[in-house]
């Protein structure tokens, strides 16, 4: 398929998605425990009225709805970027170990206000917490796997990845037994929204608006790093600093998605492998391609995760996972074929 064939089948593909997305979320607002008629749920949008439908819509469902297509965009942008600047399919947060990381730090942020009731460290704490989890657990698995400064070996990504991310999840996990946290970490452990409020949402924008700009400044410089360390060198590119800026957006990207709904895993495996399966190996179209339709993706889930078994909700990692695995398993063996 010719170069503006592809570039129409990704606008075509984003339109669609886009088209998706507004339908999901309208869906997830009107969705929930109690039952809210439509007109109810269009007045919330405009009104500031003391009623309890209506702050339920605008305090609850909305923030919601917003943050698991944030969420979910930013996960499969991370894995996007990872899977070009490592040219490993495999490659995304949760794999290298990333949202275990944020999670466990997010652990030790609840252990410290257990152990000091007057710290108060908020939502924002909760975000450099989770930052600094996912760049200790991301530096580390990036240059355990590196067979030197300019190679990485993606078996050893996988390998390191997976033992590291397994190795914090249980440290987080025997903290919260130990401190008596476990139902409070439960949530970020397997992932969800039902925690999801405005001011995560505007943590999100902000942090998610930056990682997303410098995500497509960096995307040619993907494409190139994505064709082959030897042929990235050939055409002047600085590869271990396209690498570490890239790393630095994935941290980002990973680290607020976590601190506002937990480790969800697999979506930026997922997602990044059905938009470039669809519009080629340009990253300037895949990255975007990636926010839209891993936004379709968990938005969906997020549904469907309220309406399994209501009205309890079903852990979206859950989901995500049972959908990851099996590409997972393909992947891995298709690469080793």
């Amino acid at each position: 398929m010719t170069k503006p064939n592809r570039r129409s089948l990704a606008y075509l593909l984003m339109f669609i998605g886009i088209i998706l997305l507004v339908l999901g979320i309208g869906l997830s607002i009107s969705l929930g425990a109690k039952n809210i008629d439509f007109s109810t749920i269009i007045q919330s949008l405009f009104s500031n009225k003391n009623d309890v439908n209506i702050k339920i819509i605008r305090d609850v469902r909305v923030p919601r709805a917003i943050a698991a297509a944030l969420v979910g965009g930013f996960l499969a942008v991370s894995g996007a970027i990872m899977q070009g600047i490592t040219r490993n399919p495999i490659a995304e947060p949760s794999v290298m170990g990333i949202t275990q990381g944020a999670t466990f730090m997010i652990a030790v942020a609840f252990v410290l206000q257990r152990i000091n009731p007057n710290l108060v460290i908020g939502s924002f704490g909760i975000m450099i917490f989770a930052f600094l989890g996912a760049s200790i657990s991301g530096l580390l698995v990036y240059f355990v796997s590196s067979r030197s400064a300019r190679k990485v070996d993606p078996v050893k990504l996988a390998l390191a990845g997976t033992a590291l991310g397994t190795l914090l999840i249980s440290l987080a996990m025997g903290i919260s037994m130990y401190f008596n946290l476990s139902q409070q970490l439960s949530f970020w452990i397997s992932g969800g929204l039902v925690s999801a409020k405005w001011q995560g949402v505007k943590l999100l924008l902000v942090v998610g608006g930056i990682g997303m700009i410098a995500a497509m400044i960096m995307s040619p410089k993907i494409t190139i790093l994505s064709l082959g360390e030897e042929v990235a060198i050939g055409l002047g590119q600085r590869t271990n600093l396209v690498r570490f800026i890239c790393l630095m957006i994935v941290i980002a990207l990973t680290g607020a998605s976590v601190s506002v709904a937990g480790n969800i895993v697999f979506v930026g495996l997922i997602v990044p492998q059905i938009a470039k399966a669809i519009v080629g190996a340009d990253y300037r179209l895949i990255i975007p391609s990636s926010l839209i339709l891993g936004s379709v993706l968990l938005v969906y889930s997020d549904i469907l995760a309220r309406m399994i078994n209501p009205p309890y909700e079903t852990p979206i990692g859950s989901l995500t996972a049972l959908l990851g695995v099996p590409m997972f398993i393909y992947l891995v063996r298709k690469d080793t074929k």
